[in-house]
């Protein structure tokens, strides 16, 4: 399994790699689906500016890839972004060279409708070329093209983050005007697009450093080889060296495009079915189309152990027709992080013993051959009907009735007299008299 960024992005392998970062396939676990995520190489302050300055850009239209989430974790970032496995134009000009011109007019279509977009939200691109411009798998059907990396776009308005006199994006595909310096705005991206367009048509990088000159000194050229004049005289109109004569806006250029393709010849029966193959490859073991695919684990093994020596396996029940397998549930983890035990094993029910009549015992035979005579059951006997009333009290019962458990009998008590004890009593007598006759000698004296 790979890294799980941020606890939610789990990085696969590596798709490709961009100026400021790598771009990766990862799978999103909440939203339960694959995902390209461009992750930052650099942490210095330009570059994490750059980086979200893109992350912020959100754009919906199908002929766009604008980022759709970011995370943060730790010293790294990463925006993700819906996966795209088709490849770019690069790819597709790799597998077949020059393409069809009504193939090139309805990627070119695509083109110009996700840009209009973009250019209806203040943006310029700055960066439009094949290796930015992604493809759908499609195969044989009608192609899907996606408008992507906005690492260096900016709106109309806002500060830029090069120095003065310092050129922004690719060599190649740079407008006349961003060579001098000039503030961006949408018609350098429609020079882009018309460079784009001769690639396509042409199989190979345009000299667009010649076309220029050639365009300053002679005016529009001809059509060049292969390519349809209708076509010829839109994509002149998105390459003249003067913004102010070149197509102002997407839209009129596509509306132009549109009117030229009416007069484009049909494709031939013979001519090669262009395929978009997927690019990206299959997924790496652990994967599957779901997400990460864990190894079935038995309740013993997801304990820790196995059977060990001595032991052996609950015995299985046959089936019965109807009846499905008993599968042992999946063991997970539990909310505190421990393992819930495996049920516990069914043993097999023992099939239930037919009744057997019952046969009294009775006494053997007197001798052999004599009959086999048996007592009577007393459990045949006829029954006595029974009589209703008052039931009589048993005998037992009426003689002795139940009177508790007999009292044992104990000693008497000894018997005490009242007042003080003896020793007490005689000498407090003996004092009472000695008093009395000293009263009474005293009275006879006076």
């Amino acid at each position: 399994m790979g890294e799980v960024f941020a606890g939610r992005y789990e990085l696969i392998d590596p798709i490709g790699r961009g100026g400021v970062g790598a771009v990766w396939r990862a799978w999103d676990h909440r939203r339960r689906r694959y995902v390209a995520a461009k992750v930052l190489q650099q942490s210095d302050a330009h570059t994490l500016l750059r980086f979200v300055r893109e992350q912020a850009l959100r754009i919906e239209h199908p002929h766009v890839l604008a980022p759709a989430s970011w995370a943060a974790d730790d010293d790294k970032v990463l925006f993700t972004m819906d996966l795209v496995s088709g490849g770019s134009l690069a790819h597709l000009i790799g597998d077949y060279g020059p393409l069809p011109p009504r193939f090139v007019c309805l990627l070119l279509d695509q083109l110009l409708s996700g840009l209009s977009t973009v250019h209806a939200e203040g943006v310029v691109h700055r960066d439009i070329k094949p290796a930015n411009i992604l493809l759908e798998a499609t195969g044989t059907t009608r192609p899907h093209l996606r408008l992507s990396d906005f690492g260096i776009s900016m709106r109309k308005g806002e500060p830029r983050l090069t120095e003065t006199n310092y050129v922004v994006g690719t060599p190649g595909y740079f407008a006349p005007e961003q060579m001098m310096g000039a503030e961006p705005d949408f018609p350098a991206d429609l020079f882009a697009v018309g460079l784009v367009a001769l690639y396509l048509l042409q199989g190979r990088k345009p000299d667009s450093q010649a076309l220029i000159e050639y365009f300053a000194a002679h005016g529009t050229p001809g059509a060049p080889q292969g390519v349809p004049e209708p076509l010829w005289q839109v994509l002149a109109g998105l390459l003249q060296p003067d913004p102010q004569a070149r197509f102002r806006t997407a839209t009129g250029a596509r509306k132009a495009l549109t009117a030229a393709v009416e007069m484009l010849p049909d494709a031939g029966p013979d001519d090669e079915p262009v395929e978009v193959f997927d690019q990206i490859g299959p997924l790496p073991d652990g994967f599957g189309p779901d997400g990460p695919v864990s190894a079935p684990q038995t309740p013993v093994q997801a304990l820790g152990g196995a059977v060990g020596a001595g032991q052996t396996s609950p015995p299985q029940q046959p089936l019965v027709a109807g009846q499905q397998a008993y599968a042992p549930p999946p063991v997970s983890m539990s909310e505190t992080g421990s393992f819930h035990l495996a049920p516990p094993p069914r043993h097999p029910t023992p099939p239930p013993r037919p009744a057997q009549p019952y046969t009294p015992p009775g006494p053997p035979p007197a001798h052999p051959g004599a009959p086999l005579t048996t007592a009577p059951d007393p459990a045949q006997a006829p029954t006595a009907p029974a009589r209703h009333g008052t039931v009589p009290t048993r005998a037992y019962t009426e003689a002795a009735p139940y009177q508790g458990p007999a009292a044992v009998p104990s000693a008497p008590a000894p018997r005490t007299r009242p007042g003080p004890p003896r020793v007490v009593a005689v000498p407090v007598l003996l004092v009472a008299l000695i008093c009395f006759a000293v009263g009474i000698w005293a009275l006879t004296q006076t």
